[in-house]
């Protein structure tokens, strides 16, 4: 297909009735753990951050060998189980965690890198399989999506409990950048 026509289908993809093509942000609470979620639906996609507080993030580590002097650190870095959906964007999705920023006290990170957790895993010694349980369990630093497709995975800030943030999301479909925000979000206590 040639690049001109295929613009012309992104552009009708995108005044379809029905597909989203500004952000809104949803806010709710579990009623039994009372875990903050945050989500957003921008240009076809949906991203969700759901809290993960400090204890279950240390009961789930120390069940996957983890020692305490090692868990500790990760499970105070501000963790979400984080979800990223493309549900109706114009193409391919694609992204990579370096693109998106956390943003507080004046100041633009990207999440903390799986790759910074590893290499610090990795110094305390911890075994091959505490390793992989950990990768495993992260959301990925890069992955494409097609339509219907979507990921899950933890995601740390690198953050204090009690912190508040904002989450600027990147991602690109058919070489055009397109992002959502998820404005005031805090980190569990």
């Amino acid at each position: 297909m040639n690049s001109r026509l295929f613009a012309l289908l992104s552009a009708a993809l995108v005044l379809l009735p029905g597909l989203p093509t500004s952000a809104s942000q949803t806010q709710r609470s579990d009623p039994e753990t009372g875990a903050a979620s945050w989500e957003t639906h921008a240009h076809g996609v949906t991203l969700l951050l759901s809290q993960i507080p400090p204890d279950p993030a240390r009961a789930f580590y120390l069940n996957r060998g983890f020692p305490p002097q090692a868990v500790e650190p990760y499970a105070t870095a501000c963790v979400y189980m984080t979800v990223l959906r493309n549900d109706a964007a114009p193409g391919e999705l694609s992204f990579r965690l370096d693109d998106w920023r956390v943003q507080s006290g004046g100041q633009s990170l990207p999440p903390k890198s799986v790759e910074a957790w590893m290499a610090q895993w990795r110094a305390l010694g911890l075994t091959e399989a505490a390793q992989i349980a950990f990768r495993w369990a992260q959301f990925p630093p890069e992955q494409e999506y097609a339509v219907g497709e979507w990921n899950q995975g933890m995601l740390t800030t690198g953050l204090p409990p009690g912190s508040r943030f904002d989450l600027i999301a990147r991602w690109t479909v058919a070489g055009k950048t397109y992002e959502g925000k998820l404005e005031n979000v805090v980190c569990a206590r």
